[in-house]
């Protein structure tokens, strides 16, 4: 009787779709971006100073392309993207950073690089990578707006069939 209740519950399911990530809404992405910052700010006597304005750069844009959510909703990719940034990408570098002897982080490694450089070589690649991502949501939105010219121009300009 039970696998009667869940072909039914399944049925349901499949009508309603699927179901929404409340971390997917933009107040969610707000939060996780306002809770990063706190964690930036934070630890910003053990970081480098150039690495706090970068990893804020990242954040200000992040926040930038979460906005854009007020005048239409946000793309899947853009909550994927941003979701990445603010809960794997951009906590990894600064916990991976953290995690390093104070006592090493501006002695060349192998590379030819310290770890403080490495650290904002990794920031500023998110950075760029924020801004791509904004400038992708903004022209999406650019898009939208010239496809709506073209309808309304289309709807309510004159016909070719007009007699």
């Amino acid at each position: 009787m039970t696998s009667w209740f869940r072909r039914t519950s399944d049925r349901a399911q499949e009508q309603l779709g699927p179901q929404e990530d409340p971390k997917d809404k933009p107040e969610a992405l707000l939060a996780s971006m306002f809770e990063l910052a706190h964690t930036v700010n934070s630890n910003a006597g053990k970081l480098p100073a150039e690495g706090v304005v970068v990893a804020r750069r990242v954040l200000d844009v992040v926040r930038e392309v979460i906005e854009t959510s007020s005048d239409r909703e946000l793309d899947i990719r853009a909550i994927v993207a941003v979701r990445g940034m603010l809960e794997d990408y951009l906590p990894t570098t600064l916990r991976a950073y953290l995690a390093i002897d104070p006592s090493v982080v501006d002695q060349p490694r192998p590379s030819g690089r310290t770890p403080s450089q490495s650290f904002i070589e990794q920031l500023d690649v998110l950075w760029a990578s924020a801004m791509d991502l904004l400038d992708a949501a903004r022209a999406h939105d650019a898009d939208a707006l010239l496809s709506q010219g073209s309808f309304l121009r289309t709807k309510f300009s004159g016909s070719d069939l007009d007699l």
